[in-house]
């Protein structure tokens, strides 16, 4: 029984090792050598919009200016 309970914490132990090298650089060129990941763009924020009394309004209704 100890036997068994030794190999599968070793084994459990071996892979979690083995997962975590692999999830440090994921990117690799077409060599199959690891290079670093390209930045992914930020996706840009929505516009929004106030009416002449400074409540939200929908950008396109008349007299909405966008908010920086």
């Amino acid at each position: 029984m100890r036997k068994t309970i030794a190999l599968a914490a070793t084994l459990a132990l071996a892979l979690s090792a083995a997962g975590a090298s692999f999830a440090a650089a994921p990117c690799r060129d077409a060599k199959g050598k690891f290079i670093k990941c390209p930045a992914a763009a930020a996706p840009a924020k929505p516009v929004k919009c106030k009416d002449a009394k400074g409540k939200f309004a929908k950008c396109g209704t008349p007299g909405a200016k966008p908010v920086a």
